[in-house]
């Protein structure tokens, strides 16, 4: 008997309530996300909106034929230009590098690449086709080698983060130049010094404002109206509320993205992250203190809208709550391959509720521990849906660990043990035991592994 399968609900931010997801073609779902800026290692805060999408992504691919996901990078910004100036850098080199930061991180997190990665220099001529239409329709103005986009001249704006534009521009900093007409005008294209990256327009030498970049790039593989674009709350405004309005403005037969996701903020040990207080983390330095594997469980167990307080305590916790799950895997393999179980697929398909999906896998591996392989190889199922438990339990529980040095204290333990020199076989177990390792001593000689 075979169970009808939940329908996929998602919080939308525009309409601010919680809808069923209908793809605006259902045999291609199609989704945005911002992705980063690449003059420096990502932080962690970056990466709970890499997370939700690639959760969001495995659950759109178990339930329709095709799913085009396109999260841009952007290698154009001043953030960029000041820090290979800093370094004494060639900009591309710059970009280069830390673009491949960033792929490492997230592949060491399990989080799977988009189908399409554009990058905003290679998408210069569609922003500035983009610009001159914004012109010509009158949503657009030219004013000392700027051009910006009139907020009052498109009667939608403000609609997506569901506040007026003055009281947008009281809460937010807003860029007041003599050469604008309404304070909350936007740059969307603006002019480069000779030091400054710059491309040749009809408005001079110049770069793009950043709101134009993803807009362009959006509209460019994704088209006039697509289903879901998506990144971190602090994005909603100004960045998203003036991607729509340029995009609606431009295409105005089209409705740009149909459903908004975004992801509540990261805390550090109870407060916003600043290297000020010293609880700043890139990604990088968390998964070389401890298994990738293991922040993004921790990530994963709070839910996306969600405020989430990062810590090392949690992150110790979530690596015992794998050790848990590996054992299982380890003490009763997986027989064969399962379906996910539906527990998990409602979780996820009730807005992605990643924290009550963590807690059907408890259940599973308190079963496989007693030896059902049936729920070992649901375990591992379910958890694959959730990025998780995809080394073997012999790796998980090696990883980290100097090998040749354990090997050869077990094989120094060995050669005092048949020289009954039990003293020092014992001292090397309390040795090993002390760092963490395990020995197992069984007909077949001795394993270890990480307690």
């Amino acid at each position: 008997m075979t169970t009808t399968p939940p329908e996929i609900v998602l919080h939308d931010n525009h309409t601010r309530q919680a809808r069923p997801f209908v793809p605006l073609d259902p045999t291609h779902v199609r989704l945005y996300y911002c992705g980063p800026t690449v003059y420096d290692f990502a932080h962690i805060g970056n990466l709970r909106a890499m997370l939700c999408a690639d959760i969001l992504v495995r659950l759109l691919r178990a339930r329709y034929p095709r799913v085009t996901f396109v999260r841009n990078v952007t290698d154009v910004d001043d953030r960029i230009t000041a820090r290979a100036r800093a370094n004494g850098e060639d900009i591309a080199s710059l970009t280069s590098r830390t673009t491949d930061d960033f792929h490492k991180d997230l592949a060491a997190l399990g989080v799977l690449p988009p189908d399409i990665e554009p990058r905003a220099t290679h998408h210069i001529g569609d922003m500035l086709a983009m610009i001159g239409e914004l012109i010509a329709n009158g949503h657009a103005y030219e004013a000392e080698g700027h051009v910006l986009f009139a907020v009052r001249a498109f009667p939608g704006y403000g609609q997506l983060s569901g506040r007026s534009l003055d009281e947008m521009l009281a809460g937010a900093r807003v860029e007041v130049a003599p050469y604008k007409r309404d304070p909350g005008d936007f740059v969307l294209w603006k002019p480069s010094e000779p030091d400054q990256p710059g491309w040749d327009s009809p408005y001079g030498r110049g770069r793009p404002g950043w709101h134009i970049e993803c807009s362009a790039m959006a509209h460019r593989y994704l088209g006039e109206s697509f289903d879901i674009h998506g990144g971190g709350d602090d994005l909603l405004f100004p960045h998203h509320e003036n991607e729509r309005a340029q995009s609606m403005c431009c295409f105005p037969k089209g409705r740009f993205a149909n459903v908004w996701i975004h992801n509540a903020m990261l805390l550090s040990g109870g407060e916003k992250m600043s290297k000020s207080l010293g609880n700043f983390h890139t990604i990088r330095e968390v998964i070389e203190r401890a298994p990738a594997e293991a922040l993004r469980l921790l990530f994963l167990s709070t839910h996306y809208r969600s405020v989430l307080d990062f810590t090392w305590d949690k992150l110790d916790d979530a690596r015992r709550t794998l050790d848990r799950f590996y054992r299982a895997l380890e003490r009763t393999p997986p027989i064969s391959d399962a379906p996910v179980p539906e527990a998990v697929m409602a979780a996820l398909c009730a807005d992605l509720n990643t924290p009550l999906a963590i807690a059907a896998l408890h259940p599973l591996a308190d079963a496989a521990l007693a030896g059902d392989a049936d729920a070992s190889s649901a375990l591992r199922a379910a958890s694959a849906m959730l990025g998780l438990l995809g080394q073997s339990p012999d790796t998980w529980f090696r990883a980290g660990l100097d090998a040749p040095r354990i090997e050869a204290l077990i094989a120094e333990r060995l050669a005092a043990r048949k020289a009954r020199d039990f003293v020092r076989a014992d001292a090397i177990r309390a040795e090993l035991s002390a760092d963490g390792i395990l020995l197992e001593d069984n007909a077949g000689g001795t394993t270890w592994r990480r307690a």
